[in-house]
C-alpha cells in the first residue's frame, strides 16, 4: 500500500471488487463492468481556504493536490466514504441514516456506545433476561441474545430520512430519497444476520476477508411514515418519542445477530481475535471481541457503522 503523487496530474487507479474478480476468473463472459464507485477517504475538507490571497481559484488547491491511496483490494480498509451522485438539483437536505435507540428494546448498553451480543445460552442467562422475554421484565438494554435471538426483544434499529426541523414530518419523503433496500456487512466468523423475530436471513456472499454481505429488502424494510406519523393521531404519541429524525421519514430496518457456532462452542476466536481480554459485568467476568456492522442504503449510498461487542461468560 502506498500513496500516489497527486501534485498536478489527474489520476485514475481502479481495482475490481471481490465479485468482479470472481466473475473475471470464470471466463464465461459474465464479467461486465456495470457499476463503479468513487470515495474520498483521504480528503480533509477543512483545508478548503476561502481566504487564500491568490483568489478563489486557489481555495481548493490543497484538496485537489492531496496524495491519494493507491487502489487495493481489501474492502475492509478502503472505500469507507463513498461519494454519492443524485441527479436532482433542488435538494436542500440529504437523507441520512441514524441509529434509533429511543425505545427500550433498541437501546445501547447503558453508559457505552455499543451493543453486546451474548454468544451462548449461559451468557444470556448471566446478563439478566426476564423470564417472559420482555424488556420491562428484566432484559438488559443493549444486550442481544446471540444463541436464542428469537426468544428476546432486543434489536438493532436503523431509521432513514431527513434530519432537519425546516421540513415538517407531516410531509412524505420523495420516493427517490427513500431507501427500499439496504446492504448489511458483518464478520462472518463471529455471527450471522437475523430478522427482528430472530429468523435467519440468507447471506448473499462472503468475501475472502470473511465479511458477509446481506441485501435486505421486502419484509425487513418498513415505511416509517406509516409506522410513526399515521400512529401519532391514533395513539397521541409525539413522533419525537419514536424516532431520532426531525424531518420527513423514510424507512426502518431492524435486525438481530445470531452468534457463530465457533463462538458458542469454543474460546478460540476470543483468544485469537479478542486477545483473551475480559470485561466485568455485574461482578462476573466475560471474554469479549469488539467488531462492527456496516449498514448502507442502496439508493443514496449513505452508510453508518454500528459497534458490536460479542461477550461470553467465563466461570
Amino acid at each position: 500500500m502506498g500513496f500516489l503523487d497527486n501534485s498536478g496530474d489527474i489520476i485514475l487507479d481502479a481495482v475490481l471488487t471481490d465479485t468482479g474478480r470472481y466473475r473475471l476468473a470464470k471466463g464465461d463472459g459474465s464479467f461486465k463492468i456495470a457499476k463503479y464507485a468513487f470515495g474520498d477517504d483521504e480528503i480533509n475538507y477543512e483545508v478548503y481556504n476561502k481566504s487564500h490571497t491568490s483568489g478563489s481559484a486557489y481555495y481548493d488547491l490543497k484538496i485537489l493536490q492531496t496524495p491519494v491511496l493507491e487502489a487495493f483490494t481489501n474492502n475492509t480498509s478502503t472505500m469507507n466514504s463513498k461519494l454519492v451522485s443524485i441527479p436532482r438539483t433542488n435538494l436542500l437536505f440529504m437523507p441520512i441514516m441514524m441509529l434509533s435507540t429511543i425505545k427500550a428494546e433498541a437501546q445501547l448498553v447503558s453508559g457505552k456506545d455499543v451493543y453486546y451480543v451474548a454468544v451462548d445460552s449461559t451468557t444470556e442467562d448471566k446478563v439478566a433476561y426476564g423470564n417472559d422475554k420482555a424488556p420491562a421484565a428484566g432484559e438488559t438494554p443493549g444486550t442481544l441474545g446471540g444463541a436464542r435471538p428469537a426468544d428476546h426483544q432486543q434489536v438493532i434499529r436503523i431509521h432513514q430520512g431527513l434530519h432537519t426541523t425546516k421540513i415538517s414530518q407531516a410531509f412524505t419523503l420523495d420516493p427517490d430519497l427513500k431507501e427500499g433496500q439496504y446492504i448489511v456487512q458483518m464478520d462472518n466468523r463471529l455471527g450471522s444476520l437475523a430478522g427482528n423475530l430472530g429468523n435467519p436471513i440468507p447471506v448473499n456472499y462472503i468475501d475472502d476477508d470473511q465479511i458477509a454481505t446481506y441485501y435486505i429488502s421486502g419484509q425487513y424494510v418498513q415505511d416509517l411514515y406509516n409506522l410513526i406519523i399515521k400512529n401519532v393521531d391514533q395513539q397521541n404519541t409525539p413522533a419525537s418519542e419514536a424516532t431520532p429524525l426531525d424531518g420527513p421519514l423514510g424507512t426502518q430496518i431492524e435486525c438481530k445477530i445470531r452468534s457463530s457456532t465457533t463462538l458458542q462452542t469454543s474460546n478460540y476466536l476470543f483468544e485469537t481475535l479478542g486477545g483473551n481480554k475480559k470485561i466485568e459485568i455485574n461482578t462476573d467476568d466475560f471474554l469479549y471481541i469488539d467488531s462492527s456492522m456496516k449498514f448502507t442504503g442502496v439508493s443514496t449510498g449513505y452508510s453508518i457503522d454500528v459497534p458490536v461487542r460479542f461477550i461470553k461468560y467465563t466461570s
